[in-house]
């Protein structure tokens, strides 16, 4: 099976891109953003969905210098988890930046005294969550391998196409794996692109996907993108099973 993220239908009420993905999954991250943030677990109750929640990221900055905005950053995902423990969703968190590379140290700590918050929260309302890596983004934490003992006992969220930008999927693939964002791209931009229209090796995904024995999420940016990935990843699947 395959999760679709209401990422595809970001422009619609999240009710009406509930209704829409019901005929392609029974699996359902929601991107707590935009038109689909969620200001309680209300608009989730009346599906069937497994729920994933993708807590808000913009904004929100866990690795934070500066304390107000850090404490209000775990604030914000720690509602989110609490909206997840009513619809038994596990959440994906990114994992924060830093203003300037003279403050990466300072930042760190920052980051890992958040986790620990976070952390506590999580076992408080008995919500599982991970971490996600990032795309080319300068300053951000997890756009290489090199900063995984950073989230060490948390699981990883592998967003492959932010993996892809930073020349680092290989190495990520190699390492436990508790989640998975797939959608492609070339290397150079985070288009959010079908599956197959862009550079990354998806049996090579497919494979760590069956190793971690887990749903994977298809973000990408158009329904009818996920559709075409959805066939894709089953063509691939298939082909695998008659090697």
């Amino acid at each position: 099976m395959f999760g679709v993220s209401t990422y595809c239908l970001h422009h619609e009420p999240l009710s009406a891109a509930l209704d829409r993905l019901e005929p392609i999954t029974s699996c359902v991250e929601v991107m707590d953003e935009g038109l689909h943030h969620l200001k309680s677990a209300e608009p989730l109750e009346s599906y069937s969905y497994l729920y994933f929640i993708h807590a808000p990221a913009r904004g929100v900055n866990i690795a934070s210098l500066l304390e107000p905005i850090r404490r209000a950053s775990v604030e914000v995902l720690t509602q989110t988890f609490a909206i997840a423990a009513e619809v038994g969703a596990d959440v994906v968190v990114h994992p924060g930046y830093y203003a300037w590379i003279e403050e990466r140290d300072r930042a760190v700590e920052r980051f890992r005294q958040s986790l620990e918050e976070l952390r506590a929260a999580a076992a408080d309302m008995s919500v599982t969550f991970f971490v996600e890596n990032m795309g080319d983004w300068e300053y951000f934490f997890l756009r290489s391998c090199d900063d995984l003992p950073l989230i060490d006992g948390i699981g990883l969220a592998l967003d492959v196409g932010h993996a892809n930008l930073n020349g680092s999927l290989d190495c990520f693939l190699a390492h436990p794996i508790a989640h998975f964002h797939l959608h492609d791209n070339s290397g150079d931009e985070d288009t959010h692109s079908p599956v197959g229209a862009g550079t990354i090796d998806f049996a090579a995904v497919m494979k760590a996907v069956e190793r971690s024995n887990v749903i994977p999420i298809v973000e990408v940016e158009t329904l009818d993108g996920v559709t075409a990935s959805i066939a894709a990843l089953e063509a691939i699947k298939s082909g695998a099973r008659g090697e």
